[in-house]
């Protein structure tokens, strides 16, 4: 195979794309009994990868060889301040506009499900240290292999979604693309800041926000997690306060 920088973002974004088209297509041939058990599957495996990096993250052995949670302070920290400076710029409610956007100019507007469906598989592909590590090796070392898993873990995650939310959930591709995209072109500026304690940081903030996608799709409650989006940068920034 022909490796050359870009090459995992841009796999990343073709296989949300072929995911989310096959999913579309196959959503209706699938009984609704098999659909909603597919996304509550869905929903479970996200909720537990979530709690399984954040435990990684947070349990740690002390000096007297107990079990004890470590950096309570900096994720109490990051998710408050960051769901502050999200519900002030109302990161959330940005996401669902440009839904409504792109469900107007695909002519989807009688997709009731679309911005939903749009909504939830952004957060669910971009959200995670993957992305972020994925992309900064892919454009300093060449290596795609990071972003390469996460294509096919995002491509299997959004074929179920799709086809119970529909088609709007390949516009999610959009989403990795320009975030993952501007990792790569800031990735000679973002190397020096990702030390391993700050992406430590980042995947301890960030699994708990995976988990918290994984109650929206599950149906528990619904959490705004657009607008907890800032705590990964306050998580990130955490070791050079």
């Amino acid at each position: 195979m022909f490796i050359f920088p870009g090459i995992g973002v841009l796999a990343n974004v073709a296989g949300i794309i072929a995911g989310g088209i096959t999913g579309t297509i196959f959503g209706d041939r699938i009984a609704e009994r098999f659909k909603d058990t597919l996304l509550k599957t869905c929903a479970l495996v996200t909720i537990f990868l979530g709690i399984g990096g954040t435990l990684k993250e947070m349990l740690v052995i002390d000096a007297n060889g107990q079990l004890a949670c470590a950096r309570s302070e900096m994720m109490l920290v990051s998710l408050l301040v960051g769901a502050f400076i999200g519900e002030c710029i109302d990161l959330e409610d940005r996401l669902e506009s440009f839904g409504r956007y792109l469900r107007q100019k695909t002519g989807s507007n009688g997709d009731s499900r679309f911005v939903e469906g749009f909504v939830t598989a952004s957060l669910t592909v971009c959200i995670g240290a993957m992305a972020v590590i994925g992309s900064i090796e892919d454009r300093l070392m060449a290596d795609p292999s990071i972003l390469f898993a996460k294509t096919a873990l995002d491509c299997i995650i959004v074929f179920i979604m799709s086809a119970t939310y529909g088609r709007g959930c390949i516009f999610s591709a959009l989403s990795v693309g320009v975030f993952q995209g501007t990792i790569f072109l800031a990735a000679g500026l973002l190397a020096p800041v990702m030390t391993p304690q700050a992406l430590s940081d980042l995947s301890y903030v960030g699994n708990i926000l995976i988990f918290c996608v994984g109650v929206n799709i599950l149906g528990i409650t619904h959490i705004r997690v657009a607008n907890l989006l800032p705590a990964l940068v306050l998580a990130t920034a955490w070791s050079w306060m």
